[in-house]
């Protein structure tokens, strides 16, 4: 079972279309100190080095993983596990024949895309069976195994009597060859893809069905040469957009306060990032994601939305 993880797709993202300003002067948006000149200046020169190929505007570049879901799972602790690590077991047929090419349908037009295979995406899919889990029961809801009484407690023994999650698969009953909702940068698309019923869950399971040839890869990244200031912070991936408001993840240390987001809006892309207070105590090397919302003076439509650390396109979070 072979899935392509970094990418489920948990909530779908739909980004609103919309026309950016005439005037092509960056806009910061937010409190402006001094303090985040840092950010400006790179955010600037992460801007002038965006550079995508022809693909990017004429052709199909995800900016989501290749897995998703259609319709709300209503996930139980036990379906979410194995739905994010891959686990699932076939109990349908699946069409072996070669479907004939589809066609995505982008908000500016069409694209007609070679197809892969139920049993190729089913294969790319599935990432095996669950392994042996400590302390985990081999049925959902129900308490881990207790120790005999004299047993030494010990460093993966469970410390709750409390049902756990257990480690299953999910169970797939259907495949159906269709459309799927993903976000792309010429916007949010309708693309072919094979949707498996699964038992446990409530909703469909989506594998996209373009065959690799037809995917376009994201534009390779042009950082800025210049020192990073220390409390700069950059963007990890984007969770949601709604019209103009925009929330992405930084990616902060576990001891940082003060996570304040900064955005600098050109009428062709979007540069994200933030700030912190670092600690002048001892802290750990943890790095967490911290929800930041930002919102723009219009909305984001088809606009990238480039990290300003590293200048990549920033995608759809798996969840």
């Amino acid at each position: 079972m072979r899935r392509s993880p970094a990418l489920l797709g948990l909530p779908l993202l739909i980004i609103v279309a919309g026309c950016a300003p005439a005037d092509t002067e960056p806009a910061n948006v937010g409190p402006r100190v001094d303090q985040h000149e840092a950010f400006d200046q790179r955010a600037t020169a992460v801007a002038d080095g965006w550079r995508p190929d022809a693909a990017w505007a004429a052709g199909y570049v995800p900016l989501q993983e290749p897995t998703l879901l259609v319709g709300d799972a209503a996930f139980t602790e036990e379906t979410k596990l194995a739905f994010n690590a891959g686990w699932y077991r076939e109990q349908a047929v699946l069409p072996a024949g070669q479907p004939d090419d589809g066609t995505i349908r982008f908000p500016d037009g069409e694209l007609r895309v070679p197809l892969i295979t139920a049993v190729e995406a089913y294969q790319q899919l599935d990432q095996g069976d669950p392994p042996p889990c400590p302390g985990r029961p081999k049925e959902p809801g129900t308490p881990p195994p207790a120790n005999p009484p004299d047993a030494p407690a010990g460093p993966d023994d469970p410390v709750s009597s409390e049902p756990q999650a257990a480690c299953i698969p999910l169970t797939v009953t259907g495949v159906e060859l269709g459309l799927a909702p993903v976000q792309t940068s010429r916007g949010a698309a309708q693309v072919p893809a094979w949707l498996f019923t699964v038992a446990e869950i409530s909703a469909v399971v989506a594998r996209v069905a373009v065959a690799p040839d037809a995917v376009g890869a994201l534009p390779e990244p042009v950082a800025p040469t210049a020192p990073v200031a220390p409390d700069l912070v950059g963007a990890q991936d984007i969770q949601t957009v709604d019209g103009a408001s925009l929330t992405y993840r930084l990616g902060v240390g576990s001891c940082d306060t003060e996570v304040t987001p900064l955005v600098q809006e050109h009428d062709h892309l979007v540069v994200v990032g933030g700030t912190v207070q670092r600690t002048s105590g001892a802290c750990n090397d943890m790095l967490k994601f911290e929800p930041v919302t930002v919102t723009l003076r219009a909305p984001l439509g088809v606009r990238p939305v480039l990290d300003v650390l590293g200048g990549a396109p920033l995608r759809l979070a798996a969840g």
